[in-house]
């Protein structure tokens, strides 16, 4: 099991069966976690490298739908030494108690109870696979062990006004660490006693003893009416019985972390969300740093040659300002601005993209423009056509905008030059 010196064995599973169904059409072809993000990523490698740089070396990935994309980036990305025993699997819904598929996240562990048997661990880690962050997983472990409680819960501070969009968490008076409840998306929650224009919202991640966690997901398994979800059913069991405990995330230590991207958490979840989040990587002082080589984001982009940046006439000069451009992009005689490329990206002479994100081997056509959109992976946007420009035209086109003016278009789609 990965330890670390005489600390406890520790065995993590990553919740990664999300269907995604708010980030269609970017899902249509993949499971959630699969999503590219920031160029090179996929959302996995976020809560992958967190375990690694945690230092728990044995990890199991729970997948279920669309998952073969994921499984093959797991599979030629993620290998670990044989030899120490260390490993990162993918392991599909199998049936194994039953002829049902995972119900919920509850019952995704309750089915796969054999991994945890196998390997006897002290403490179960237990992560979602879809969120943008950084963060120390052996600190939260640390305070876990030294509180004696069955499961700790990861949370972040939100403002009150969004309590209704998160699982809230509230704490005793008499010890702020201890769960007094757990509500789902409440509408009169109520403020911290530290802060009272804040929430503790849960960030998806739990802490197990190891022997409570199979447990409670045993008795689950029996209850008539449980929907098989960690949050909405496993946690509010174990505060019902006095057993769950926080952990505040701002007191998570990162090492080279700065004031600015400390204790930065994003649910990627919808597609304005993942929009927004692009949108912190590339300002000037960005707001997550990719950039922290203390704390890296592990992944393998393939072997691509370096980007390239052609021609330098006076109106036909290939620049990039305030953008993160991957390997083996070319932006040839054309303007990119506050923008995310990722791999093989061509853009032509006298086009412009701003404030978009573009995915693997998209091609931007001569004399385009590109505006607040994402363009998934294969898109090739015709000579002349304009993007996120006129929205009655990206309708017209048969093309997904979204309420705040992103245009989304799906991996492969052809679009029409004609309207």
């Amino acid at each position: 099991m990965a330890r670390r010196a005489g600390g406890p064995k520790v065995l993590a599973i990553v919740l990664a069966g999300g269907e995604g169904k708010r980030l269609m059409p970017l899902t249509a072809d993949r499971a959630k976690p699969a999503v590219p993000f920031g160029g090179i990523y996929r959302l996995i490698d976020f809560a992958l490298s967190n375990l690694i740089n945690s230092g728990y070396l044995k990890v199991v990935v729970l997948t279920q739908y669309k998952s073969h994309s994921l499984d093959r980036h797991i599979s030629k990305t993620w290998r670990m030494s044989t030899m120490l025993g260390n490993y990162i699997a993918p392991v599909p819904a199998q049936q194994r108690l039953g002829k049902s598929w995972f119900l919920g996240s509850a019952d995704a562990i309750y089915q796969s109870l054999n991994l945890v048997y196998d390997e006897s661990p002290d403490v179960v880690v237990v992560v979602g696979a879809d969120h943008v962050y950084r963060m120390d997983f052996a600190h939260t472990v640390e305070q876990h062990l030294d509180s004696g409680a069955g499961v700790t819960v990861a949370a972040i501070r939100q403002p009150i006004s969004m309590a209704d969009q998160f699982g809230v968490i509230e704490v005793e008076s008499e010890d702020r660490s201890r769960i007094a409840a757990f509500r789902e998306k409440p509408t009169d929650a109520q403020g911290l006693p530290d802060s009272p224009d804040e929430v503790l919202a849960s960030m998806g991640n739990y802490v197990f003893t190891a022997d409570a966690l199979i447990d409670a997901v045993t008795r689950d398994a029996e209850r008539e009416g449980s929907k098989r979800d960690m949050g909405g059913d496993i946690v509010p069991d174990f505060v019902a019985r006095g057993e769950a405990h926080v952990y505040d995330f701002k007191d998570n230590p990162i090492p080279g972390a700065t004031d600015r991207d400390k204790a930065y958490w994003r649910d990627v979840g919808t597609i304005d969300s993942y929009f927004e989040a692009h949108m912190d990587l590339v300002s000037i002082h960005p707001v997550f740093n990719l950039y922290n080589n203390e704390w890296p984001i592990y992944t393998d982009c393939g072997n691509h040659p370096p980007a390239k940046f052609v021609h330098g006439s006076a109106g036909r000069v290939g620049a990039a300002v305030n953008s993160a451009i991957s390997p083996g992009v070319v932006i040839s005689g054309s303007h990119v601005d506050g923008s995310v490329l990722s791999p093989n990206v061509r853009v032509h002479s006298y086009s412009s993209v701003n404030d978009s994100v573009l995915l693997d081997n998209v091609q931007v056509g001569r004399n385009c423009a590109v505006k607040r959109a994402i363009i998934d992976k294969g898109v090739v946007v015709p000579d002349g056509v304009s993007i996120g420009v006129n929205h009655d035209d990206d309708r017209a086109r048969g093309l997904q905008v979204t309420d705040s003016g992103i245009v989304v278009i799906g991996k492969g789609r052809e679009i029409p030059t004609d309207l």
